[in-house]
């Protein structure tokens, strides 16, 4: 990256807010938001999904126009109509869902927009990997996108983002598909550019990442700014409770129980050989033909969560590929309570009693085209059709019961699923998944991914209760610290292979530490 300015002290914000408001219709998704990002900030934006964190990452970028309000970059009044506009002012964000060509390679979808007339792709490539190597990222620049794992995709983005230069920065939960290390690399990326000059705004729900990074926060709820602080990593409790609390519901004893995920014992007493899952000697390849999954043996038991830990870009999406119906197994099978369901539709597993939270929820966990009650019934419409015609009132009755449920915020039944934020849609896909009728086993790959501390709370607290009932639960998940507290059990996997399993105490850490790096030999 170039060298951008000292920051001065009586330096002026880089980008000023004043006031501003949008709304969708009737819904008012920012009201009054006033902010100033200042030259060496790192601003993190916290707040519930739905909270509008997005939404105003979006007027800033030119994404949409603000209904009420005004912008200044450098003191001068900003106004974008796209994000071409935001991009020539020096702006550059990272979205939540992805942008990219997915028949172009990973060089190509970087280089895209970035430069005019003749290009140079040998002189381009060297940029991208001395990038990549700031970043601390690695990427298979000659690979298509459409082959990539999610996590890799977001890396593109980022990449992508980066190679812009710019003097803010917005970065829309970026390290929700990044493992520890990647993290690390990406946040001392945003620390060396804002010491030179540039402002980052950062959404995230990682306190972690908010007590090591952020010199400013911000905390959104329900569109209007409720908190803010100036030193972020010594007011975590204040900023979480400020994130969480409605209506005088949050004494601190519930604020706690909300935000534990202290790890609880399954309820549920199963004999011997009660398998819900097994795999026997599973193995899947990619699109080139490349096996990504080898050989995996293993029993998911009623009752219990069995954690898969791992890398990112090891067997994990593979495997919940195959499990959903997605991909076909090249070797070996898979049972479902005792009934061979190798290479079966995503509808026949359904009808067994499956339930599918995929990891990418916008591409195959919905039909953003369709409405919040058709999503989360999609199941068994069977049961609201009548004479060949859907019972529309008693759908509506049916979602919104499941909507107060789960807590997925929307403005009605009937509101477009795809306008739904992240969070609010894996919510719903959740709750459309937990209440299959018959649900003998369920798959969630990456369940919390983008959500906030409070909803990452009340998804495990569902996941539990469907595991207290009988249900048996492989959790695929990036987010060891969680599947340590929440799995009854840890496999880890490293290249495809199993490397080892064992209970999620404490003293295993390091164990699994050593299986995902590859040490030890594959069971």
């Amino acid at each position: 990256m170039s060298t951008l300015p000292s920051v001065s002290p009586d330096a002026a914000p880089i980008l000023a807010l004043d006031g501003i408001g949008k709304r969708f219709g009737t819904f008012t998704a920012l009201e009054g938001v006033s902010l100033e990002l200042m030259p060496g900030d790192v601003h993190c934006l916290l707040g519930e999904n739905g909270a509008g964190k997005s939404t105003l990452c979006n007027v800033i970028f030119g994404v949409h126009q603000p209904d009420a309000g005004a912008m200044r970059v450098n003191g001068i009044p900003y106004r974008p109509r796209n994000p071409r506009e935001a991009l020539a002012h020096g702006i550059a964000m990272v979205h939540q869902h992805f942008s990219l060509v997915d028949d172009a390679s990973v060089l190509d979808n970087l280089l895209l927009g970035q430069a005019r007339g003749w290009l140079n792709r040998e002189r381009e490539a060297r940029r991208v990997r001395e990038v990549l190597a700031g970043v601390g990222l690695d990427l298979p620049l000659a690979a298509k996108v459409a082959d990539l794992s999610v996590g890799e995709r977001q890396r593109v983005e980022i990449v992508k983002c980066l190679l812009r230069e710019p003097r803010l920065l917005l970065l829309d939960e970026p390290t929700a598909v990044l493992l520890p290390a990647e993290i690390d690399a990406l946040l001392d990326t945003c620390e060396r550019v804002a010491q030179r000059g540039c402002a980052v705004v950062l959404v995230t729900h990682k306190l972690k990442e908010i007590s090591r990074i952020a010199t400013h926060a911000t905390v959104l709820q329900s569109g209007r700014v409720v908190a803010r602080s100036a030193s972020p990593a010594s007011e975590i409790d204040r900023l979480v409770h400020a994130m969480i609390h409605r209506d005088g519901d949050d004494t601190p004893d519930s604020l706690a129980e909300r935000l534990s995920l202290e790890k609880r014992a399954s309820p549920y007493s199963r004999p011997l050989h009660d398998e819900v899952l097994q795999l026997d000697g599973l193995s899947a390849r990619d699109a080139d033909g490349v096996t990504r999954l080898k050989d995996c043996t293993l029993v998911v038991n009623r009752g219990e969560i069995v954690g898969i830990a791992g890398v990112e870009g090891n067997g994990q999406s593979e495997l919940g590929a195959v499990l959903a119906g997605m991909l076909s197994a090249s070797a070996g099978r898979f049972f479902i309570a005792g009934r061979d369901m190798t290479n079966a539709s995503p509808r026949e597993l359904t009808e067994a009693g499956v339930g599918i939270v995929p990891e990418d929820r916008h591409a195959v966990g919905c039909v953003s085209g369709m409405s919040v009650a058709d999503n989360l019934l999609i199941n068994h419409l069977d049961r609201y059709t009548r004479g060949g015609f859907l019972q529309r009132r008693a759908m509506r009755a049916a979602a919104l019961d499941l909507m107060q449920r789960y807590d997925v915020r929307a403005s009605g039944p009937d509101a477009l699923f795809g306008g739904l934020s992240g969070g609010n849609q894996q919510k719903a896909v959740l709750a459309r998944e937990l209440t299959l009728d018959p649900l003998r086993f369920l798959l969630a790959a990456q369940p919390t991914r983008g959500l906030d501390v409070g909803a990452i709370a009340a998804v495990y607290s569902h996941i539990r209760a469907a595991r207290d009932r009988g249900v048996g639960v492989l959790l695929i998940s990036s987010e060891l610290d969680e599947l340590m507290s929440v799995a009854d059990r840890i496999v880890v996997l490293y290249r495809g292979r199993i490397m080892g399993a064992c209970a999620p105490h404490a003293s295993n850490r390091g164990q699994i530490g050593a299986w995902m790096a590859g040490a030890g030999d594959a069971v």
